[in-house]
């Protein structure tokens, strides 16, 4: 937002109202401080809480779940200064990589060379590996044992899935190892200590109990009383320049996940942004500044500097610039792979979250930047639809007539679809679809989709059976941000089965437009008759059937496609077959909610719901009988199987621009 212009606005947001709604929900409401806001703001933030009557309702405290709470930037601090002044002799580093990621002003990679010995514990051979003397591979998480908390403190028992690929060390028996006695697993470890923390005589119980669960139950933290203090103000700064926003990478993070191919290409939310990060600024900031999708800026802070390429993107505040973290590394992938920029070295211990100050100068280079915004989108007249509550109040069919009256059977030349025991068919609820791409990648790993890298990305030849349309409305400044989730829409009039002249795709008697893989010659028609462009073509080899752990990588029960076939979403097919030998061994019809689309089963929103639309009772037909249901393009007679809800806001009409 802007800065303060009045005693009752903020920016372009008017407070009044928006005071009015807390005072008329005392006790039922919340006030949420973002993470990265300063102390004055968090503390101002309990005081409002508190005053509303929501602390112990909607808010509870309770003592940290960490074993040994600290500052973690003043830690980090001391450690380098301890190094500085020579009085650190061994250092054994488990996991994280500061040499990377460690905030500029520290000169972590510099001091720690100072150390005598030095010791790194973790998965990778990474930029801080490469400064030590040692490095003692860690066993990943899901081979291992171990137990963690979660947020309010309730335990659990991490158990492994499968057996050590290598040898390797987890941090349980590293540490025991140090403490004398290395003989000891993580098995021994874990159950040894739960061992002496429940003191009753039924501890096999107990422990089969958690092991079952997943958790320990009774152990969450019990809330705590507290008084917000009344003395706190914060204070905002009044700096001259650009600020710059640091923030995870929405699919590597902090860069943890560089090696890892599905998060690199996977399209970013809202930028749709792969195999790189950028500046992100707002389109008035890059007309200001002169400036274009793909442009190289020197981004200065201080004395510290880097140049990334630009990417405007409407939403972002003027005068302000985004970058993420987690690019720019120096030992990830192959040789000369790198992407992106490191923008750590522009982040110092005393601009963790935003660097005030800064100064930017257009270089006249530039960077071409891979991005899918505009691959394969439908034109705007088919974005998601939406309208708010008070307009569906008064109208349930107003999103009815936003698009072009599809035919009816009577118009059609096609003969209606018959099915026999199943009618399978999908929903998509845009009122709670965040955009968050869980579905793509949960797709990719179930039907062992590819990777293609950058250069075929920028081609518009990238693989993903779903792509998240995103589309804007209204002010560029403060945009409304629609998701549409698009994938194979399993229409009944199939426009691509009629022009694939080897019959590779066909329609089942479940109303399932499938793919035959081996009669594929790939001439690509179906994806040209496609109205969704939804269908995706295998220009290159791959698949690697050679390396051995990319043989684990794949799911058995898809088959894993060669060069030159057309690919596309196939509602999990192999799990339908599943629940019908199920089924069928148990003499019995297919249950409702017994068969769950990978994309169904990973979306935090519950938003897509798959099943059978012969059954009455199954909520994918009760969906398709909500008043908010619409199929995109239906006016083309496709008929498609997977339809959409359309997306309800509840804006208060009190708050206007001022």
């Amino acid at each position: 937002m802007g800065g303060q212009t009045g005693g009752n606005s903020f920016g372009n947001l008017t407070l009044t109202p928006l005071v009015e709604d807390l005072q008329q929900h005392r006790g039922r409401s919340i006030v949420i401080a973002g993470d990265e806001q300063p102390a004055g703001v968090h503390a101002l933030v309990h005081i409002l809480n508190e005053r509303l009557g929501n602390t112990g309702k909607t808010v509870l405290y309770t003592e940290p779940v960490e074993a040994n709470p600290v500052e973690q930037t003043q830690s980090l601090r001391d450690l380098s200064d301890a190094m500085a002044s020579d009085r650190v002799t061994t250092l054994l580093i488990m996991g994280g990589n500061p040499v990377y990621t460690a905030p500029a002003d520290l000169e972590f990679n510099r001091r720690l060379a100072r150390v005598p010995l030095r010791i790194h514990h973790s998965l990778y051979f990474d930029e801080t590996t490469q400064l030590c003397h040692w490095h003692i591979p860690e066993t990943h998480y899901l081979e291992s044992w171990g137990d963690v908390r979660a947020f309010d403190g309730t335990p659990s028992i991490i158990q492994p899935m499968l057996l050590p690929l290598y040898q390797s060390r987890t941090p349980y028996e590293l540490i025991s190892a140090f403490l004398g006695d290395p003989s000891r697993s993580s098995y021994d470890i874990v159950r040894q200590y739960w061992q002496k923390r429940h003191v009753a005589n039924d501890f096999e119980r107990f422990w089969n109990r958690a092991l079952r669960q997943g958790i320990v139950p009774g152990m969450e933290a019990a809330p705590v009383s507290v008084t917000a203090r009344g003395d706190v103000a914060a204070t905002p700064p009044s700096p001259t320049g650009v600020e710059v926003v640091f923030r995870p990478d929405p699919t590597i993070f902090d860069g943890r996940w560089a090696n890892n191919s599905w998060l690199q290409e996977l399209p970013k939310p809202l930028t749709k942004l792969s195999w790189d990060n950028a500046a992100l600024i707002s389109p008035a900031t890059a007309e200001k500044l002169g400036l274009t999708n793909d442009d190289v800026i020197e981004l200065q802070v201080g004395n510290l500097s880097v140049t990334p390429a630009v990417h405007i993107l409407p939403g972002i505040a003027d005068e302000s610039i985004t970058v993420h973290l987690g690019y720019g590394r120096s030992r990830s992938g192959r040789v000369g792979s790198n992407r992106g920029f490191n923008a750590y070295v522009i982040r110092t211990s005393t601009s963790m979250s935003v660097a005030l100050g800064a100064q930017v100068k257009k270089t006249g280079s530039r960077y071409r930047l891979a991005t899918t915004h505009d691959h394969h989108e439908l034109h705007e007249r088919h974005m998601a639809r939406s309208t708010t509550g008070e307009e569906y109040s008064k109208n349930p069919r107003v999103i009815q007539g936003e698009g072009l009256r599809p035919p009816q059977k009577d118009e059609t030349l096609y003969p209606a679809f018959k099915p026999i025991d199943y009618a399978w068919g999908m929903t998509v609820d845009l009122s709670s679809c965040i955009g968050c791409n869980a579905c793509v990648v949960a797709c990719q790993a179930e039907n062992n989709i590819p990777t293609v890298g950058k250069e075929e990305v920028a081609r518009s030849r990238e693989m993903h059976w779903i792509r998240i349309d995103t589309y804007n409305s209204g002010d560029p400044q403060n945009p409304e941000i629609h998701f549409e989730p698009m994938l194979c829409q399993h229409c009944e009039n199939a426009p691509c089965e009629l022009v694939c002249p080897v019959e590779a795709t066909t329609h089942s008697a479940e109303g399932i437009n499938e793919m035959t893989y081996n009669r594929c010659v790939g001439t690509r028609y179906c994806s040209n008759n496609c109205p969704y462009k939804v269908r995706r073509f295998n220009f290159f080899q791959y698949a690697d059937w050679d390396i051995p752990q990319f043989k684990l990588l794949n799911n058995p029960d898809v088959t894993v496609r060669s060069r030159g076939v057309m690919e596309k979403c196939t509602y999990c097919i192999q799990r339908i077959n599943r629940g019908r030998i199920d089924a069928k061994v148990g003499d019995r019809k297919i249950r409702e909610g017994e068969v769950v689309t990978a994309c169904q089963q990973v979306c935090p929103a519950e938003a897509i719901v798959f099943g059978n639309i012969l059954d009455p009772n199954a909520a994918v037909t009760k969906n398709k009988a909500d008043p908010r249901h619409y199929g995109v393009l239906a006016e083309l007679n496709t008929r498609p199987r997977t339809t959409y809800l359309a997306k309800l806001t509840n804006p208060n009409p009190k708050v206007t621009p001022s």
